[in-house]
């Protein structure tokens, strides 16, 4: 976009106002984790106050501590015949762990099925008109600028058109570190600001360090700004929301003077490879079995994914400030997985949480490929396993405590599976190569024979994979049962081929995950710290040599396992089968499941459709169209070295400029900074300059307004007139 375009943009930002508003600081101390504030929990404004029914958790909770029981006790008598060894302890110890994480999914799974058969709809809110003022935030980190700022546009446009517009302002909160995508930011925000100031207010602003990623964003907001709204809806990069759910968040909020956070489930959407598409449909086909389920069972005492869901401030000001865990990374620092803290922390004070099942219209986006669920996993793995600093954290709801170690075993599942895998084969080979002991030491007269009973295993076998795949199970009765919702994703016969073809992939997917979790712990384990890598979105595709490199040990680990199965028998290898062939062509997998070609001929076949990809939401359409238009307006990018040489360039960019403070008075200046200074005040030109300045030094010049005016007053050129005169 070239300058004489930006002359109406440049009366909007310089004259019709700044980046962004007015602060308003507010108060947001760190938690005292070993202790309770003083004044919590919160007194309700309500006679019951905020109270859930302990009835929900029997059936739920209690349920499946009943079938945990049962499963232990019927895989102790399996061994017990013939007496428990050390070695089978320990396997029924590995599947005690492994059944209980399993049957706790179960029961809530079928709470939702049970409510899902009555095809429940969303609660109307008899408000007419909003009284209180929501900030929607989008934190962004290196994400593609056309698909931040054309999601915000239609979604500001669309929430206009409802008469509540005036309720809402919009918030670009950007953390990137990549100069280059800042200034492609800034770009973005001038169109979307010509776009918009006739029906909405929309803001942008650029942190200078990202400290504390995310949580460390959104907490800045708050801070300078939080206290000029009411609630925070907070957004994701890659999210979407219908004008109808954003005021029925804010009027849920608005009714319920108790409610601190309220969650929506959000609909994965525009996948383009088959491993997106994958998740996709599991998501939509048992995801609504297991979140209406939890949102049922746990009702006041939800919890945070992290994005689209509306905040109370003053819950979150008040009640939600992150501490530094001590010690280092991975398990000090800060905290990484901060959503369910936030949330625990919330309900810790007397707010409440709840997670709203019932209200459709939330869109989200998910990994391309196994290797970018790896990268993100990774981070999520850290954050969770942080969170075992958390949970004697005083006065958290048992309830809250359940969802951190829930977390903290979506990540330790793994490896326990693994040894519990492990162990059996052990004793399998135990049985094979190593003579039983007839005659013990002991009195006996009888021999001790190593026997266990079969029967009884077997049934206990089908039992476990029926507590496994029952959420599966019954999202697809409910697909068999609504007929409106089988012709949605290209009817019954079209969907059962889906449901089989999703069930043999993730099945084939599994053990690779599997090792990929079990690598992430070992690797926390071990001290080291993941990073914040931004995530790819679109395209999952990667060399085949980076493939074979990233899942060298993956295939190494299905060939020994294979082995060890083969030494004892071939039935053996054919149980061990279904997870050891996802191990042996993991990286073919890996780089079909990637491929946007083999996605779209998949979805060519209305294979693993949704209802959202067959009948888009009119949104998520728009959005699609803005962001063809918003790569247009930003084909060609601003660089520094344009913005040094162009005036009004310039003063757009500072215009735009985080206007707090570079550093507080008598803080120390950073390594970097100070490099960056005798960089730029060396500089015999602009070009000089810009030769020697990497990639984050760039940035942090960006969002300094006294090097930006230094190296604009430099030459561009040093000419060798100018040497001459110099010398």
């Amino acid at each position: 976009m070239t300058v004489s375009e930006n002359s109406v943009l440049e009366t909007e930002v310089l004259v019709g106002g700044s980046a962004m508003p007015n602060e308003r600081p507010g108060a947001m101390e760190p938690q005292n984790l070993s202790k309770m504030p003083e004044g919590f929990p919160r007194r309700s404004t309500v006679a019951n106050g905020v109270r859930s029914r302990a009835s929900r958790r029997f059936l739920v909770v209690g349920g499946a501590l009943l079938l945990s029981l049962f499963a232990i006790y019927e895989m102790g008598a399996v061994f017990s015949i013939g007496g428990i060894t050390p070695l089978e302890y320990l396997v029924l110890a590995l599947f005690a762990v492994n059944f209980c994480w399993i049957a706790l999914a179960f029961c809530s799974g079928i709470a939702g099925f049970l409510i899902l058969l009555r095809k429940p709809r969303a609660k109307d809110l008899q408000v007419t008109e909003l009284h209180t003022r929501t900030a929607i935030l989008m934190p962004t980190y290196n994400e593609s600028p056309d698909r931040v700022f054309s999601a915000v546009s239609v979604m500001a446009e669309t929430l206009s058109q409802t008469g509540h517009g005036h309720a809402f302002d919009w918030f670009i909160l950007s953390d990137t570190t990549d100069p280059d995508i800042a200034l492609l930011e800034e770009q973005a925000f001038l169109v979307l600001r010509q776009e918009t100031h006739k029906h909405s207010r929309v803001y942008y602003r650029r942190r200078r360090k990202n400290v504390a990623r995310k949580a460390g964003n959104v907490a800045d907001f708050c801070r300078r700004w939080g206290s000029r709204y009411d609630h925070l809806l907070v957004l994701d990069a890659d999210s979407l929301m219908e004008s109808s759910t954003i005021t029925g968040l804010a009027q849920r909020m608005q009714a319920d003077p108790d409610a601190g956070l309220i969650q929506t489930i959000p609909s994965l959407i525009n996948g383009t490879t088959l491993m997106a598409r994958l998740q996709q449909f599991a998501a939509r086909i048992y995801g609504p079995v297991i979140g209406t389920g939890l949102g049922w069972w746990v009702q006041k005492e939800g919890n945070f994914w992290g994005h689209n869901a509306i905040i109370r401030t003053e819950a979150f000001m008040t009640a939600a400030g992150l501490p530094n865990l001590k010690g280092k990374p991975p398990f000090g620092g800060h905290i990484m997985s901060h959503d369910f803290v936030e949330a625990a922390l919330i309900r810790r004070a007397g707010w409440s949480v709840v997670i709203a099942y019932d209200l459709p219209g939330s869109y989200e986006e998910c990994p391309p490929s196994i290797i970018d669920l790896a990268v993100r996993d990774r981070r999520w793995c850290q954050g969770n396993l942080q969170h075992s600093r958390i949970l004697p954290t005083k006065g958290l709801h048992w309830v809250s405590r359940l969802h951190l170690l829930t977390g903290i075993m979506a990540y330790l599942s793994s490896p326990f599976w693994l040894m519990l895998i492990l162990t059996g084969l052990m004793l399998a080979l135990q049985a094979h190569f190593i003579r039983p002991e007839y005659f013990t030491d002991q009195f006996s007269l009888f021999p001790t024979w190593p026997i266990m009973d079969s029967d009884r295993a077997l049934r206990l076998f089908y039992i476990t994979m029926g507590v496994l795949f029952g959420p599966k199970i019954f999202g697809v009765l409910l697909l068999l049962k609504d007929g409106e919702f089988a012709r949605s994703v290209g009817g019954r016969i079209k969907a059962i081929f889906s449901v089989i073809f999703e069930v043999i992939l993730s099945a084939l997917i599994a053990p690779i995950m599997m090792f990929i979790h079990c690598g992430a712990v070992m690797s926390i384990l071990m001290g080291r710290d993941s990073g914040w890598s931004p995530q790819r979105r679109d395209d999952g595709s990667m060399p085949w040599m980076t493939l074979i490199y990233r899942h060298r040990w993956h295939m190494l680990a299905g060939v020994m396992l294979g082995y060890a199965a083969i030494l004892d028998s071939l039935t053996l290898l054919a149980w061990m089968s279904p997870a050891l062939i996802g191990l042996w062509i993991a990286v073919p997998i890996s780089a079909w499941t990637g491929s946007v070609k083999i996605g779209e001929v998949f979805k060519r076949a209305g294979i693993l459709a949704t209802p959202e990809e067959r009948n888009p939401a009119k949104i998520c359409l728009q959005a699609q169209e803005a962001r063809a238009a918003y790569q247009e307006h930003i084909a060609e990018p601003w660089t520094l070295a344009q913005v040094l040489k162009d005036p009004e360039l310039m003063e757009l960019h500072l215009a735009m400029v985080d206007k707090q403070p570079l550093r507080a008075a008598g803080t120390p200046i950073e390594a970097m900074e100070a490099i960056v200074h005798v960089k730029v005040h060396e500089a015999r030109c602009q070009q000089s300059a810009l030769a020697v300045l990497n990639r984050q030094e760039m940035a942090m010049v960006l969002a300094n307004p006294l090097m930006l005016r230094s190296l604009q007053k430099l030459p561009e050129q040093f000419v060798e007139e100018d040497l001459v005169s110099f010398c």
